[in-house]
Parts: C-alpha cells; structure tokens; sequence
C-alpha cells in the first residue's frame, strides 16, 4: 500500500539511547540555600564596607604599636630601675610632647610659610630648569606643556589648594581630623608601651603552650629590631635635620627650614641614596640664586655624613638591621606607594621584622664547598683550580 506499517530496522552502528535522570531538588532545601547564600553576602559587604571606614583606624593602631616599641628601651630601662611602668610611660610621652610642642612654638609659623612659598616657587623653578636643559643641550623642551602636564601651573596650584581648604568649614575638619588621629596614636601607643607585659600575658592565654612561646619570640624580635631602629633613627634624624638647618640658614639657602628638615629626615630613613635626595633639592634651588652654595652644601653633607658614621651612629644606634639594602631601598618605595610618606618611614622596620621572624624559624642549609670555594675565589680574586690544588695538598698532608 501507500503507507508501509512495518517497523524500521535498527541501526547496529547507532549508540544506544540513555535514559535522562532528572534531579528534582527539595524546596526547602533550596530555599535555605538561597538563604545562607545571601546572607553570607551580606556578612562579606558588610565587612568590606566596615573595613574601608576602619581602615584609618587600623592604620593609626600599626603607627601607635611601632611608637610603643620604638620607646620600650627607654621604658624598660627605666622600669628596671624601680620605676612603675605607667609612670615611666608618661614622663617619656610628656618628654615627646614637649619637644615637638617646643619646636612648633618656635619654627611652627617660619615652617608654615617656607612651605606655603616652596610649593608656590615649584612651577618656576620647573621652568628654569627646563629653560638650562634646553640652552646647555640645545634641546626644544617646551616648559608650559610640562609643567601642566605636572600640574604644577600656579592656576593649578590655587584651585587645588582651594579645594582642599575647602573654605573655612573644610580647614576647621582637617585640623579636627589630624588632631583626632594624633590624638588616637598617642593614647594607643601610651596604652601599648604601659601594658605591654599585661597585654602579652592576654594574648598568649589564648594560645596553646607551644605558640605561647612564639608569640613572646615574635615580640621581641619586634621590639628589638623595629623599637632599636626606629628610635636610633630618629635621634640621628633630629641630629641630621639641625645640622642642615642651622647650616642652610648661615649660608642663606631659599626655604631653608623645610630644606633643611627633609634633608634630615631622608638621609636617615632612605638607605643608599637618602643623602643624595636630601642635598639635591636644596641644591636645585640654589643653583639658580647663588651657583656657589652648590659646592659648600656638597662639602657640608659629605663632611657631616663622615662625622655622622664615626661619632653619632656608633653612640646612638641601638639595633642592627640585618636587611640587604636592595630589600630596604625596595621596602621604603612600597611603603610610600602604599600609606605615603609616613609609610616610607616605617617600611623599613616592618620589613625587617618580617625578615627576623623567617630566620628566626626557617631552617638554613651549610653551602656547598664548591658554592664556598668560588664564592671566596671572586672576593679574592682567586682561581678556582689554585684553592682546589691547594685544598687537595693540605689534605693530603698528614
């Protein structure tokens, strides 16, 4: 007929069909589910959203802590002859007030409008430099086109500090806000420094017997590498920065305040090449007011950096720092991209507690005499084949 009701034959090459499973999930299951899910979202924006608002916070409790080991020598030292630690806390804390509310009584309004005018002679100290690029290299550098592209025109330099004022409401906040987080440093760092042992004995109750002792390990190391550095630097800091001060005012350096305060501050807290950062910005702007204050300031930092070494360092650090200087060159850098110049200040020692708690605990391997031998035969200039015939004689020497 027409139509052909038989059945099909089957393929033998054709895979055979698999049956579908389908999963039907528990509404109550998937309910709870969705529920847990969303709340555990909820817990990780929550979190997120406190940490920005605390993350201020949490960075002035890190400056508070170093600032309590960085005073611990002198408060244990004192602690030890018989003095309650909370006394010896106050007299070292009201001792660090006074001296910076002295210097700010003193060279508060010099410093304030030494900057107010450094910032301001930036744009035409760029140009002038542009300017001797192009005559002494007959290059066609055009010096607007930079210093916009720096912002750093006095148009800029105006808006910009309009804006931060912020009128007198936006002036009155800054200060209230600068005062708060100094406020907060100060009563936390009094609070480590006085209830140091107690706030040890604290946190290692919580501890098992065996992290017990590495928590103690971990403090110690910390305040004997970053308390030792940070207040050995900056007494040599303060040393650096009065010298330069007082020199830059007698041979009458423009902005010789703040010149001479940044000098001191970087030739201590950059390793390497601090006290060339230090002296070359005075420099700059000497060169163009009197060329010859460029050599007296060069004389004055190489003879105060060789007077430093031998006198001062000697008497006043209290810690070494086992850190290669490649590290804290890199340390400070990272720390200044990360919390600005506060943060170069303290890369360094946060680095090199890192550094002391790895080779306090990791295990370190003998080198190889052949790792040695070649090692000493570079330093000494001397063939590898000499050292192993001279190894290979005396060992063969009764």
């Amino acid at each position: 007929g027409m139509f052909d009701h038989s059945e099909p034959v089957p393929d033998e090459t054709a895979r055979p069909k698999r049956d579908i499973a389908f999963i039907a999930l528990e509404p109550r299951f998937l309910r709870r589910s969705i529920f847990l899910v969303l709340i555990g979202v909820l817990i990780f924006q929550m979190v997120t959203w406190s940490f920005s608002l605390l993350a201020g916070f949490f960075f002035n409790l890190l400056l508070a802590w170093l600032l309590a080991i960085s005073i611990d020598p002198i408060v244990t030292g004192l602690a030890e002859r018989g003095m309650r630690r909370g006394l010896a806390t106050s007299i070292v804390a009201i001792a660090g007030v006074a001296l910076v509310g002295g210097f700010i009584a003193l060279f508060g309004g010099a410093l304030a409008t030494q900057i107010t005018e450094l910032i301001t002679a930036m744009p035409g100290l760029i140009l002038d430099l542009v300017r001797w690029f192009n005559s002494t290299f007959d290059a066609n550098i055009d010096p607007v086109e930079i210093t916009s592209n720096l912002n750093l025109t006095t148009d800029q330099i105006t808006s910009i500090a309009s804006s931060l004022a912020g009128g007198i409401f936006g002036v009155v906040f800054s200060v209230l806000g600068v005062a708060f987080s100094f406020l907060t440093v100060l009563v936390f760092s009094f609070y480590f420094s006085a209830d140091s042992p107690r706030i040890k004995r604290f946190v290692a109750s919580w501890l098992p017997h065996n992290r017990q002792i590495v928590f103690i390990n971990v403090w110690d190391i910390a305040v004997r590498k970053a308390g030792g550095f940070l207040i050995s630097k900056l007494a040599l800091a303060t040393l650096s920065a009065a010298a330069h001060v007082g020199f830059f005012y007698l041979i009458d350096i423009p902005y010789w305040l703040p010149m001479g305060i940044f000098a001191g501050l970087v030739s201590q807290f950059i390793p390497t090449i601090g006290t060339y950062i230090g002296v070359a910005l005075p420099a700059l702007f000497a060169a163009f007011e009197q060329p010859v204050d460029i050599l007296w300031i060069v004389l004055f930092a190489s003879v105060y950096q060789q007077f430093e070494n031998y006198v001062f360092t000697p008497r006043i650090s209290t810690a070494t720092m086992d850190i290669n200087s490649g590290v804290a060159l890199g340390s400070v850098f990272v720390g200044a991209a990360l919390f600005g110049p506060i943060g170069a200040i303290i890369g360094i020692p946060l680095v090199a507690i890192v550094i002391a708690v790895i080779e306090a605990y990791a295990h370190r391997y003998q080198l190889h005499p052949e790792v040695e031998e070649r090692t000493v035969s570079r330093r000494r200039s001397v063939p590898v084949e000499i050292i192993r015939e001279s190894d290979e004689s005396e060992s063969e020497t009764p």
